[in-house]
């Protein structure tokens, strides 16, 4: 219905986010008898990382000894953060949704014996049927819709608000359950843009007061053409890595972890599929991640026989650990009624100091939406009212009509100016990659200078501007809380180092939870299985 301009909605949970997560969540809480609306800043089964590309999945048969191993390995690769429990559940619950997605008739390809192989999924397919299924379920999508700020009582989070790409019209919906699956940080900002990374789900819950973890392992980039964007670099196991001579630099194999940055940082690198020596290969690649080739194609080059450049793309907490902290099996957050799934969450859990890319984000974003659109369900149904009789108000305070902490100014806020301050900040190696105590030191204060100044006046009154002013203080905020909690980490693990650190600290084996906007705090949670002993940096 239409009340003083804003379209009003009222629902058992809203689900903020329309990639995979978001998606299973929404499924999820309308399985258990919840009324959902879904929103998206673009179009559910398009957005997202997964949707223009494939993805590989944590499928393992019940074999109780296979799996123990699988989580046993993982675990000493988390730096000891991870809790096996959490591991054995994602495989668990990855097993039960692929046997589900094949019976919505997915056509998984299958081996010699007609065995189904469900450890790989191609995007555009995938996101189509979810869309059909979450429609099926009887979900409300609310696409080109962004979602700028939470509503909340003394309860908990109780909706959100924001405005229509479609019509520019702004909409409220009510709802006893939040569960908030946008996608993490990778600082990219393109205004209209479908997938746009910029944190802007934790900016909007930490706003209600909830704790973030994990934001110090962030330091994750991947490869991308030097002239293209997307960073599916899996393929590049096929490649062979020269010099801007033409010296061979590697040939074939996985990169080890800090190749690709000294290389590049002495110099330009490139690399060609030359390991792909068959039609036959060149074709399976093509097939397993199209969206890789699409920017050398438009250039012309054939990347199995000609070198085409690289470079280093951030990507911040989607491929990093970081984001809202989880007190609960169902993925609530530390504000009632308030949960998070797939890159919005962190994803310790699962993956301790690791990154969560590929296999394992893919996996989590099933396993998170399903269980954070049940728990939303189960604790919406369980209030005995509806949203609409609850004394709910906005929660936004930054990039909204004003900056933080300023009056009403004539000047407008300069969206694009402090985007481009805070990459400056994020992006380069010598900062965010090559980590050190006063380098990060520097560039906090710098964070710090835009967070003051940068918000001070008024917001223009388009849809564009709004959001983008609205992106810009989530990507500045998220910053902030990646250095402040890479500073209180004075050791080198999993995706975070310091330079002055160079080894793991037996003492640190524990999470960062970090809080506040303003004034950011930092305090130690020690995990459940701690492990006292030396791990590998």
């Amino acid at each position: 219905m239409q009340a003083t301009g804003i379209t009003k909605l009222e629902a058992d949970v809203l689900v903020i986010g329309g990639g995979p997560a978001g998606a299973w969540a929404a499924w999820s809480a309308a399985k258990n008898n919840a009324r959902v609306v879904l929103v998206d800043k673009g179009y559910l089964g398009s957005s997202g990382a997964t949707a223009p590309g494939g993805t590989n999945l944590l499928y393992l048969p019940p074999d109780p000894e296979l799996r123990e191993q699988a989580v046993q390995q993982r675990y000493r690769e988390s730096g000891y953060l991870a809790e096996p429990a959490w591991i054995h559940r994602v495989l668990d619950q990855v097993y039960e949704s692929l046997v589900l997605v094949e019976s919505w008739g997915y056509p998984f390809r299958r081996d010699e014996d007609g065995v189904p192989l469900r450890d790989h999924l191609q995007g555009p397919e995938y996101m189509k049927l979810m869309r059909r299924q979450v429609t099926r379920s009887g979900v409300r999508i609310l696409d080109q819709s962004p979602a700028l700020e939470l509503l909340v009582d003394e309860n908990g989070a109780g909706g959100a608000r924001g405005i229509s790409r479609l019509d520019g019209g702004e909409w409220e919906v009510r709802a006893n359950a939040v569960v908030i699956a946008t996608g993490g940080c990778a600082f990219l900002s393109k205004g209209l843009g479908c997938n746009v990374l910029t944190g802007d789900g934790l900016l909007m819950a930490a706003e209600l007061g909830a704790e973030l973890s994990g934001m110090e392992f962030t330091r994750q980039y991947a490869p991308s053409a030097a002239f293209g964007t997307n960073t599916r670099g899996r393929l590049l196991n096929w490649a062979t890595y020269t010099a801007e001579d033409g010296t061979v630099l590697q040939a074939g194999g996985p990169r080890a972890g800090d190749f690709l940055p000294r290389m590049l940082s002495q110099g330009p690198v490139y690399a060609v599929l030359n390991h792909a020596d068959t039609e036959e290969k060149r074709q399976i690649l093509r097939k397993s991640h199209a969206i890789f080739f699409l920017p050398l194609d438009r250039a012309g080059i054939d990347p199995f026989t000609e070198r085409f450049p690289l470079t280093l793309r951030y990507e911040g907490t989607v491929r990093g650990t970081g984001g809202l902290r989880l007190v609960g099996d169902d993925c609530t957050t530390t504000v009632p009624g308030l949960y998070a799934a797939g890159d919005a969450a962190t994803r310790e859990r699962v993956t301790g100091a690791k990154s969560g890319g590929g296999a394992f984000n893919a996996s989590w974003a099933i396993s998170s939406g399903t269980w954070s659109g049940a728990g939303a369900a189960r604790h919406a149904l369980a209030q005995g009212r509806s949203a609409t009789s609850r004394s709910l108000q906005p929660a936004g305070r930054y990039g909204l009509e004003a900056g933080s902490g300023a009056t009403t100014a004539a000047a407008e806020i300069d969206a694009a100016a402090v985007v481009q301050a805070v990459q400056r900040e994020v992006f380069p190696l010598d900062i965010n990659y090559f980590r050190s105590e006063p380098v990060l030191r520097g560039s906090l204060e710098r964070l710090r200078s835009v967070w003051t100044d940068g918000f001070r006046g008024t917001v223009r009154q388009t849809v564009q501007a709004r959001v983008r002013t609205r992106e810009a203080a989530a990507m500045t905020a998220t910053a902030r809380w990646m250095y402040t909690a890479a500073l209180g980490r004075r050791e080198t693990r999993g995706l975070h180092a310091l330079t002055e650190y160079p080894d793991a600290d037996p003492a640190q084996q524990h999470r960062l939870i970090v809080s506040g906007i303003e004034e950011i705090t930092i305090r130690p949670e020690q995990t459940q299985f701690a492990r006292r002993e030396v791990v590998a940096p």
